[in-house]
């Protein structure tokens, strides 16, 4: 069935399954956890085309859950990571068969394993408004450039905001935000890079309901967890996405 056997679509189900609930659950993970499963029974490019439009319909239900007022605030206060969002992935996208992913993977997985690290161990990065002009500048960039080669644009965000220590609902709902924005660049940048193609496209939409099924769960364990725990768990989620793509870059 396009392409693929009945086992791989069945399993790939499940993947998306699980991620919609984690995605649900702290906001973010689904593209990380899909990419790298996917990526262990898939070809690469099928397995970036397979998360792509679930990302973008759950990204809308995660950015909109508290209302369109609440988003367009979240877009005001974070609109310089956003432009750089917008900016970069186009770029990093229409580079994707050139740029060795396996560089890729380990600058961005040996920073973020260290900062979960770093705050789980209990000592905190702070980091001071006066800078967050040209933080959120360069964080932008850096998950815009990633974000066009693997799907990937969400941790940059993740650690600045643990490190401003930001609300539970507001970090969850900007994480939509943005992530919905970077979605829509990535769906149609693929659509002209051709990863998202008149095989790949049915896969993807195949993939969209059991996200939305795993995503609905997972709001319910978010409303339950106080901000402690979610703290924790987005950090060890942080760190489990960090060693993954660092496995990712070993493997080559």
């Amino acid at each position: 069935m396009f392409g693929l056997e009945i086992w791989q679509i069945a399993l790939a189900l499940g993947v998306t399954l699980f991620a919609g609930f984690v995605k649900g659950a702290v906001g973010f993970a689904m593209p990380m956890i899909m990419l790298s499963s996917f990526a262990s029974f898939l070809p690469p490019h099928q397995a970036l085309a397979l998360l792509i439009l679930p990302t973008l319909v759950t990204n809308v239900m995660q950015a909109f859950r508290q209302g369109v007022r609440a988003a367009l605030g979240s877009v005001s206060r974070y609109r310089l990571f956003i432009a750089m969002i917008v900016i970069f992935i186009p770029v990093s996208a229409a580079l994707v068969d050139l740029i060795p992913q396996a560089l890729m993977y380990a600058l961005l997985g040996g920073p973020i394993l260290a900062f979960a690290i770093w705050q789980i161990s209990g000592r905190q990065i702070i980091m001071p408004t006066r800078h967050r002009a040209v933080t959120e500048t360069l964080l932008g960039i850096i998950g815009g450039l990633y974000g066009g080669i693997s799907g990937i644009w969400g941790p940059p965000l993740i650690i600045y905001l643990i490190s401003i220590d930001a609300p539970k609902q507001e970090a969850v709902r900007i994480l939509g935000v943005v992530f919905l924005t970077g979605a829509i660049i990535l769906t149609g940048s693929h659509l002209v890079s051709g990863v998202l193609n008149a095989q790949t496209i049915p896969l993807s939409l195949l993939m969209v309901l059991p996200a939305l099924v795993g995503m609905k769960l997972g709001f319910k364990a978010q409303d339950r967890l106080d901000p402690v725990r979610f703290r924790r768990w987005t950090l060890i989620l942080l760190g489990l996405a960090g060693a993954n793509l660092l496995r990712r870059a070993l493997m080559g």
